[in-house]
């Protein structure tokens, strides 16, 4: 590829107007996706919040039509958009075409004390994101109308009288597919922050509408008359320990020494419980999904004041180790609300914040109301610390568990740590072994007279195998046989559970093996046998069978030897076709004995040999098809399992093949 070498000073380039936000919406609304456009539509709603907030209306509609098309209507004072003399221009020029400019700015007691929005930027930034934009504001007797088009007005700013006494703001626009990937904002999206809005911001109340696609709209209310009370109560659903406690307090400060002081309110309520545990940091009545400040003032200040709590009681054990938070957070519902008339946000998304003084201010806070809390409340405090306690040990035998089992599955096969009638074979060369895995201590006798010993190896299933499907990851490891069998893969196992995600030590090159090969009877009790693996496999080592490296042995039903031949017949319809190829000769037909009855030349003939035997691969290439098949061979209804074996039991092996 030839470079280019004009880099010089005409190089050099800047975005202008909508182009700011149009060309780099990332930059404003953190992607350029259906998160960015979701981020858009939280500037327009976050702006009317703020006047409700502020005591200016308490209803705001917030309207989805079936055309991606958003629209939000506040009651509040109305957004000034006529001229502005100080600034020598129309305020509608500012609030909706330039950056960084609004009315919050000002730290007059008279403009916005705790908002959602303080950069200047988003009302600007969706107005220049969207296809088009209309604005109807109503104040001063006047209505006021503006219409945007790809971040450019059309029209100039249209003024009527009116006698509606009524006030407010009402915004529609259309998230442009030229700057957003995605604009299908789903339902479920304004359900989740309108919710969000009205628990952090009690008796307003918000209404949201969604358009279907032949024009009916469907209505949802949210309003919390006790706000974050209300709600964690709400989430608890009287599973809870202890009673809310709701607490409150305003304080004032600076994040370092060279910096102003402001105003915080902290508003938190939490209640414990045994079932239930959720954790909300909001600030300024943004959602904050990473915490922050908040966040790590929750811990710290929860830690330590247990931690006192059990100390002073003599709660813990002799040597035993302190809490952590994880051991606090297992039973905590905690829902905290904060406001500061300064934000330190990490970005233009606000998904967390990094103010200092709040940090030092709240958990200062929750110190003093916890210590408060456990003395007037012993009984209370007495269930906090033992719960707290439980989740500790119960973390730290979990772990101790979890620890001896990975050495379990993952441990080498040498003399001191044998697997019982595991025979292997004698090449290490893994393009080449095979793992046979036969149906009890018979079947293992034959396979192992049959193989040969240079490449197969044989491991028998020793009594009956448990049902993987549903059963907990703590009763399937329990069992000596599948511990063994994983063992002897080699690979460790996949373990989708978060519970016990620590487990899943899944590595495909430590597989020990070519070929899995199931070598069970072709009868209904062999069949169960087969499919019970096969679960297991599926269960905890799916890419074994996703990457071909499963086989199901298939033996003989029928043995037919005549005076020169013996043949033998997978199929009821193979069969019937060496009968009439043998003809009239004089033979004998008899149906095939179990692996373990077999002698060693016909099990390595029909069973073992590569040139002879017959194999299925095991495929998945439709896993849901094959999870309900596992669920019908391996559920709750146990004659219709005899039942579906019994007839259909035999039907794949028409699709045997010659390996």
């Amino acid at each position: 590829m030839s470079k280019n070498n004009d880099y010089g000073n005409e190089s050099i380039t800047m975005l202008k107007g909508a182009d700011k936000v149009r060309k780099r919406p990332g930059v404003i609304f953190g992607s350029d996706g259906l998160d960015g456009c979701e981020h858009s539509i939280f500037e327009i709603i976050s702006n009317s919040i703020d006047e409700a907030r502020s005591g200016y209306g308490n209803k705001i509609i917030v309207t989805k039509y079936n055309d991606n098309s958003i629209e939000v209507e506040d009651f509040g004072r109305g957004c000034p958009v006529d001229y502005n003399k100080i600034e020598e221009r129309y305020n509608w020029e500012l609030v909706y075409c330039e950056l960084y400019a609004g009315g919050k700015y000002d730290s007059s007691p008279d403009s916005y004390e705790y908002s959602l929005g303080l950069n200047g930027l988003g009302l600007c930034a969706t107005q220049f994101s969207s296809e088009y934009m209309d604005v109807e504001v109503i104040r001063d007797g006047f209505k006021f109308t503006l219409h945007f088009e790809k971040g450019e007005n059309i029209g100039g700013l249209k003024k009527e009288p009116i006698k509606k006494r009524q006030t407010g703001t009402k915004t529609k626009w259309k998230p442009d597919l030229e700057v957003f990937t995605e604009i299908n904002v789903p339902d479920e999206y304004f359900h989740d922050i309108l919710k969000r809005q009205a628990v952090v911001n009690p008796n307003i109340l918000l209404i949201f509408r969604s358009q279907d696609n032949i024009g009916n709209f469907t209505e949802t209310e949210f309003v919390y008359e006790n706000g974050i009370t209300d709600y964690v109560n709400e989430i608890a659903d009287s599973k809870n320990l202890t009673s809310v406690q709701h607490w409150q307090c305003e304080k004032k400060g600076r994040d370092r020494a060279d910096k102003d002081d402001y105003k915080v309110k902290l508003d938190v309520a939490f209640t414990i419980s045994n079932q239930i545990k959720r954790l909300e940091y909001y600030h300024n009545s943004s959602y904050l999904e990473h915490g922050g400040s908040p966040e790590r003032a929750v811990k710290q200040a929860f830690v330590s004041q247990i931690d006192s709590y059990l100390k002073q009681n003599n709660g813990y054990l002799k040597n035993e180790g302190k809490i952590t938070f994880n051991d606090v957070e297992e039973c905590l519902i905690l829902v905290s609300s904060s406001f500061s008339t300064q934000t330190s946000y990490e970005n233009q998304t606000k998904k967390a914040i990094t103010n200092k003084f709040i940090y030092d201010a709240m958990t200062e806070f929750l110190k003093h109301q916890l210590e408060i809390y456990f003395i007037e409340n012993p009984d209370e405090a007495s269930k906090i610390a033992e719960q707290v306690l439980l989740n500790k040990r119960s973390r730290e035998n979990a772990e101790r568990t979890r620890q001896n089992m990975k050495k379990k599955l993952v441990g080498t096969i040498d003399l001191s740590n044998m697997v019982q009638k595991f025979v292997d074979c004698r090449t290490k060369d893994t393009s080449r072994r095979e793992l046979y895995i036969v149906e009890g201590d018979s079947a293992l006798g034959s396979v192992k007279l049959a193989r040969d010993a240079e490449f197969q190896a044989v491991i028998p299933v020793r009594g009956k195998i448990l049902n993987c499907l549903k059963a907990e990851y703590s009763k399937i490891f329990k069992s000596e046989i599948i511990t063994d069998l994983i063992k002897v893969l080699g690979c460790g196992v996949e373990v989708t559970s978060k519970a016990n995600k620590d487990l899943s030590n899944f590595n495909l090159a430590n597989f020990r093996w070519n070929k899995i090969v199931i070598c069970t009877d072709a009868d209904v009790d062999g069949f169960q046998i087969r499919t019970l693996i096969l679960t297991m496999l599926y269960r905890l080592t799916p890419t074994l069978i996703e990457e071909g490296y499963v086989y199901i042995a298939e033996s003989p039903l029928f043995e037919i030897t005549t005076k020169d031949m013996t043949y033998f017949a997978y199929t009821e319809r193979e069969k019937q076709h060496i009968l009439e190829k043998i003809g009239d000769k004089k033979h004998t037909l008899q149906r095939s004995k179990g692996l373990g009855e077999n002698e060693p030349e016909m099990m390595s003939l029909t069973t073992m040999n590569p040139d002879t035997r017959r194999l299925i691969k095991v495929t998945s290439e439709n896993l849901k098809e094959s999870a309900e098949i596992f669920e019908m061979l391996l559920g709750d209804d146990l004659q219709g399992r005899k039942d579906y074996i019994s007839e259909f039991g035999s039907d794949y092996l028409e699709l045997a093949d010659i390996s």
